[in-house]
């Protein structure tokens, strides 16, 4: 990516994780999310990092780096990690050192996504599957582990400091937000709360929790209900995801809230995540 791209190597990774349907959010939360991802990303020098097609999370992504590349000529590097199987119009990027026109108009009959235009790189993993997501899984996670060992200052031998960032999700978003906390070191993880399903979950049970990470019977039973309710899932498939989300409780996690008093913006809760994270990094 440095050779072939010419990036230079990020001082931060911002991977965002969500839901993958398209979904509707505040006017005033999707407003301050995109203003302070752009920030957060523009002031540390950041690598974006998405799902790459133009639906649920990554739209609203899309969305801020469209808004912001048509007031400023400044380019923010957004790099789509898309499964090959899932992209509309795949044929048309075939080739080798050529450049293609790519049509980013999605049928609303098929089954398929387009790549979301206002990202600046992509990174297409096949599998061999048709129509389906999955293939870009363990490529994602290995190149953020990756970026994440690269030296940026060899003195103090620090590497990249990556920070998982979640708006709305399905049970999946609760496994990758466990996930990323069990890496050594863990990843910080900030939630957008109030931007639905999976980050609501957990901001909710974050918000209860005792120091210890545990919670009290009626707020089990309110997460339960509705871990069933949002999930259209059986009471013992909720209990398999309370399980994940009380484990999550364990760990540190920044939770971004609209609104509330002495409320920072999205960018501080970034920087708030990856200091409380990593005690030797210095902003």
């Amino acid at each position: 990516m440095m050779k072939d791209w010419q990036l230079e190597l990020p001082t931060l990774l911002i991977s965002i994780h969500g839901g993958l349907q398209n979904f509707e959010l505040p006017p005033k939360l999707k407003q301050v999310f995109g203003k302070g991802l752009i920030k957060a990303a523009v002031t540390t020098g950041a690598w974006i990092l998405t799902g790459g097609v133009s639906t649920g999370v990554i739209r609203h992504v899309g969305d801020a780096l469209k808004d912001h590349s048509s007031k400023t000529r400044g380019k923010v590097c957004a790099i789509g990690i898309a499964p090959w199987g899932i992209v509309e119009n795949k044929e048309d990027l075939i080739g080798k050192d050529v450049s293609r026109p790519y049509q980013t108009m999605s049928n609303p009959l098929s089954k398929l996504a387009v790549l979301n235009s206002s990202h600046s790189h992509f990174i297409l993993s096949d599998n061999g599957t048709t129509g389906k997501y999955g293939a870009e899984v363990r490529l994602r996670r290995q190149l953020e582990k990756h970026i994440a060992l690269q030296k940026i200052n060899t003195r103090l031998g620090q590497g990249v400091p990556v920070v998982c960032l979640v708006l709305e999700g399905g049970p999946n978003v609760i496994s990758i937000v466990l996930e990323s906390l069990r890496e050594e070191p863990p990843v910080p993880v900030v939630l957008c709360d109030g931007s639905g399903r999976a980050s609501d979950i957990l901001s909710f049970a974050h918000r209860y929790c005792e120091d210890d990470g545990l919670v009290s019977d009626s707020v089990r039973e309110q997460l339960m209900v509705t871990i069933q309710k949002t999930f259209n899932y059986s009471r013992s498939q909720a209990q398999q995801i309370y399980l994940m989300v009380l484990e999550c409780m364990k760990k540190k996690i920044t939770v971004f809230r609209m609104g509330s008093e002495g409320q920072q913006d999205i960018e501080m809760s970034i920087l708030t995540a990856l200091l409380k994270g990593n005690s030797r990094l210095r902003m």
